[in-house]
C-alpha cells in the first residue's frame, strides 16, 4: 500500500483545487455533487483555493469560504456563490456577505474576516501548494497522488476520479 491509499475505515480524500469566481468551477459543482452522492462518508472533500490573478474578487471569495467553513457550511457557500458566478464578478465582497447572510451565517462575522484578514495565511498556504503540485488552473482534482486538471477539460474527469477511489476504496477493504 503506498503513502496516498486510505487505511482501513478512512475516506479516501479529493483535494478539489477551486476558485470561485471561475465559470469552469461552476461547470464543475454537479461533478462534486454526483461524486459527493455516490461516495457519501467514504470520499472526503477537502476545498482547496487557487485564486487566479484573472479574477479581482477571487482572492475574498476564498477568504469567505474558510469563514464559511468555520461555521460549518462550507460546502454549501461555495455552492451559492459558484452558482451565482457573474453577481459575484459584478458585487464583489457585499455580495460574499450576503450570500452568508441567506444562508443563515453570521454576515457581520464574515464581513469582519473580509476586513481583518484571518484566512489569508490558509489561502496563500494553498496556493503555494498548488503551484508546487503544478496546478495551473480550475478546476483541479488530486486523488491518490494523480492530479487532474479540470481547467482544460472536464471531458471524462468525473469518471477518471470515481476509477481511482474505487480502486483505493478497493485496497483498504
Amino acid at each position: 500500500m503506498n503513502d496516498s491509499s486510505p487505511a482501513r475505515g478512512e475516506a479516501v480524500v479529493l483535494d478539489v483545487w477551486c476558485e470561485l469566481q471561475c465559470p469552469d468551477c461552476r461547470s464543475a459543482l454537479d461533478d462534486v455533487r454526483a461524486l459527493r452522492a455516490r461516495y457519501g462518508d467514504r470520499l472526503e472533500l477537502r476545498l482547496r483555493h487557487f485564486p487566479l490573478d484573472k479574477h479581482k474578487h477571487a482572492f475574498a471569495a476564498a477568504q469567505a469560504a474558510e469563514e464559511a467553513l468555520e461555521q460549518g457550511r462550507g460546502w454549501a457557500y461555495v455552492e451559492a456563490v459558484l452558482e451565482r458566478v457573474e453577481e459575484l464578478d459584478r458585487r464583489g465582497e457585499p455580495f460574499l456577505v450576503e450570500v452568508a447572510g441567506e444562508l443563515g451565517l453570521d454576515a457581520e462575522e464574515f464581513d469582519t474576516a473580509l476586513i481583518d484578514g484571518r484566512h489569508i495565511l490558509i489561502v496563500d498556504a494553498d496556493q503555494a501548494e498548488g503551484k508546487a503540485i503544478g496546478v495551473s488552473g480550475t478546476p483541479t482534482y488530486v486523488i491518490g497522488g494523480e492530479r487532474l486538471d479540470g481547467g482544460r477539460s472536464q471531458e471524462g474527469l468525473r469518471e477518471r476520479v470515481e476509477e481511482i477511489a474505487d480502486r483505493l476504496l478497493a485496497g483498504r477493504a
